[in-house]
């Protein structure tokens, strides 16, 4: 079992809705991204605070009918691809409203 996801926007990008689906264009070199159906809702529930397989549970499973566990597993592959792109932030932690996960206390 993978340890528990959380996903948040990355502020280094311009984004758009266009028919439902994503337009998103990288900070870092002006690539520019279209994000499908299931990506799209990714990027809308990535608040930093709700973790991935909840958002998969709550949203995914519910517009589609897919089986969890693989909805997850895709789910996690995706986010780590959009974060190497710099569209997503990944962490084990929260993510602060600033992008941060927070430092752990001593």
């Amino acid at each position: 079992m993978s340890a528990k996801l959380f996903v948040a926007r990355s502020s280094q990008v311009a984004a758009r809705s266009l028919d439902g689906e994503m337009m998103i264009m990288s900070g870092r070199d002006s690539t520019l991204f279209t994000l499908n159906k299931t990506a799209t809702i990714i990027w809308q529930a990535a608040d930093g605070l709700t973790p991935l397989d909840e958002i998969v549970a709550r949203r995914i499973c519910q517009e589609f009918e897919v089986d969890a566990s693989e909805a997850l597993h895709d789910a996690e592959a995706l986010t780590r691809e959009l974060a190497g792109h710099g569209i997503l932030l990944v962490s084990e932690k929260p993510i602060s409203p600033s992008g941060q996960a927070p430092k752990e206390s001593r």
